[in-house]
């Protein structure tokens, strides 16, 4: 629909939007208690982790601090609980969204009563490499000693890829993805020149490297990990929040609107910038939040562009690239559906 459709259609339902949403049981059930419980997996750097004073950080733990700040105003008031599985997830009502590198699927979604909100990182295997093998692509990993854990996606994956492009695989199986100490280990002792996994645990590996700049991660990707979070299907306004929280720090970025001008931001003559801080009445109403919801995720995180390079970007240890999350504007898949 254009925009001329689009001023008709609102015209028609201005009488739905007149009036703030009703809360629903999970944002009244939050509300109630004072915070919003985040379920996360605290084992990948630049993702969620514990730091020594048992602090939180990492993407996934900015967006549920940004639920908070949409809610409450503020991004402290979150409680951070541990998250095993889906399986677990479903088992309590306590946890309200689950912000650990899940993978949009569909058999973890339709048939669970479970949403998946926006994509908030494309993920998918990729390649750790040592540089002194001068390895830039794929194909000249050929013959490579090649590091994965046995028994695993990757595993199955890496097989699947180098057969049907008649590579030689030269494969050392690891006993798990998840002792990133022994997967260090194998990579520093020279056991094998490279390693493949999920490009956000690639990050984080190489980040615990003794000499992390003499490894690379390759720019291709053989499969294809949407990540995003999860939510229960039983409060569509809570869903609404998680879906347009995460909008509107894509939106931001592309609107210019960071944490440190968002006050000057906010009193320029844009229409799409008032709108998303409020100062233009009426997104807030309909979440059924404060005017103010955008403005108090982007002063108190910034916007995603800022998320990403603090947590896994350049201006983190972890030192991803933006690749497939940059904005859409800048070739990459990060796109906001208007925020009016």
């Amino acid at each position: 629909m254009g925009r001329a459709g689009s001023a008709v259609f609102a015209l028609l339902i201005c009488g739905i939007a007149a009036s703030p949403s009703a809360a629903g049981p999970r944002l009244s059930g939050i509300r109630a208690r004072g915070y919003v419980t985040c379920g996360v997996d605290a084992r990948v750097a630049g993702f969620a982790e514990r730091d020594a004073q048992g602090r939180y950080r990492g993407l996934d733990v900015d967006i549920c601090r940004a639920l908070s700040a949409a809610i409450f105003g503020v991004p402290d008031k979150v409680r951070f609980v541990q998250a095993s599985s889906v399986a677990a997830f479903r088992r309590t009502s306590t946890i309200d969204v689950v912000s650990r590198r899940l993978t949009w699927e569909l058999e973890r979604e339709a048939p669970l009563g479970l949403l998946f909100g926006p994509i908030t990182f494309y993920d998918g295997q990729g390649f750790l490499v040592a540089k002194r093998i001068g390895a830039t692509d794929v194909v000249r990993l050929s013959g490579v000693s090649m590091c994965v854990a046995g028994g695993t996606p990757f595993e199955f994956v890496l097989g699947l890829h180098f057969r049907e492009r008649n590579l030689e695989l030269n494969k050392v199986v690891l006993e798990s993805a998840e002792k990133f100490d022994d997967i260090v280990g194998a990579l520093a002792s020279n056991r094998c020149a490279a390693y493949t996994a999920d490009v956000s645990e690639l990050g984080a590996i190489r980040a615990r490297m003794q000499r992390p700049g003499d490894w690379d991660i390759l720019p291709d990707r053989i499969s294809q990990e949407p990540l995003a979070q999860l939510v229960r299907a039983d409060d569509p306004q809570f869903y609404d929040i998680l879906r347009w929280t995460v909008f509107a720090l894509i939106e931001a970025e592309r609107l210019g609107v960071t944490s440190a001008n968002v006050d000057e931001m906010k009193k320029r003559d844009s229409v799409e910038v008032q709108r998303l801080l409020g100062a233009v009445p009426g997104n807030g109403k309909a979440l059924g939040l404060s005017e103010a919801w955008a403005y108090n995720v982007i002063k108190a995180l910034g916007n995603y562009g800022e998320m990403f390079d603090r947590n896994v970007g350049r201006g983190s240890p972890i030192g991803l690239e933006r690749g497939l999350n940059r904005l859409w504007t800048d070739g990459g898949l990060m796109y906001a559906p208007p925020l009016r």
